[in-house]
């Protein structure tokens, strides 16, 4: 009895070894990866929420100064404050994009104007 359950263990210890398949990539290579993205992130993060904070600041001076002009200050807030706030491996490797700055291919980017140019209102609403 003790023989056939040696042979069966024995038996799935060379399946087990003959249907591994090594990983796709070395724990060295994730392991590099990794730690340029936190030596990146050291640098990129801070850059980007000062970046971020005097955008919002700044968005809302012109939103004060200009009487409640919303566009004006979302002129200035949606290009500083969305983006990228954190680099990832796959952003350092080049399959997704870093934005810094805009809103991304959702299609809200720095240029957000569509209009042709200035455009002449009349006073009072006529």
């Amino acid at each position: 009895m003790k023989g056939w359950r040696r042979g069966l263990a024995a038996l799935a210890l060379v399946a087990g070894m003959v249907v591994a398949r090594p990983a796709r990539a070395s724990f060295i290579e994730d392991a590099g990866w990794g730690a340029l993205t936190i030596a990146t992130n050291v640098f990129y993060m801070p850059a980007k929420f000062v970046y971020a904070t005097i955008g919002g600041v700044t968005g809302g001076f012109a939103f004060a100064l200009t009487g409640g002009d919303m566009q004006t200050a979302e002129a200035i807030w949606v290009p500083t404050m969305s983006g990228t706030y954190v680099v990832t491996p796959r952003m350092l490797q080049g399959q997704d994009a870093i934005y810094f700055a805009g809103g991304g291919p959702s299609g809200t980017d720095t240029n957000t104007s569509s209009s042709g140019g200035i455009q002449e209102q009349p006073l009072g609403g006529s």
